[in-house]
């Protein structure tokens, strides 16, 4: 079981720093402000960091971990260039990094009660992730 929900664990983590650095990826070269986009380029490096961790606890399991979910990165896309249409700004892409970074922190939460036999390494890099994803949005407050 512990085998079981760690590797669980791992792939949602997984998913969530793939999802996660893409829309930054996609979104960045929107931002017109230094900082923010310094925020985010320091994000996206956090969430590669952990991304080696993963991947190195993955390839012990002999796992290749998980893409995000098609169709919620589809229509992530979609969203966020609907809204960067309609309102290419600092303001919009704080706004749509906010709604990312607190629906990653709510289904990590979710996974972390979820498969509470995972090993002790997996469900700290999955606190490590959620405090990432909180200071992002905390830190991106002053553009909302």
């Amino acid at each position: 079981m512990i085998e079981s929900d760690t590797i669980k664990q791992l792939r949602e983590c997984d998913s969530g720093i793939k999802m996660g650095v893409s829309s930054i990826e996609y979104v960045i070269d929107y931002v017109h402000d230094k900082i923010f986009r310094k925020y985010l380029i320091n994000c996206k490096n956090e969430h590669e960091k952990l991304e080696n961790e993963i991947q190195i606890l993955l390839d012990k399991y002999h796992d290749e971990g998980k893409n995000p979910n098609p169709v919620a990165k589809s229509m992530s896309w979609i969203k966020t260039n609907v809204k960067l249409v309609m309102h290419e700004s600092d303001h919009t892409i704080a706004d749509l990094i906010t709604d990312g970074c607190n629906m990653g922190v709510k289904s990590l939460s979710k996974y972390l009660n979820q498969y509470k036999a995972a090993d002790e390494k997996t469900k700290d890099i999955t606190k490590r992730l959620i405090k990432i994803e909180e200071k992002l949005t905390e830190d991106i407050r002053q553009f909302l």
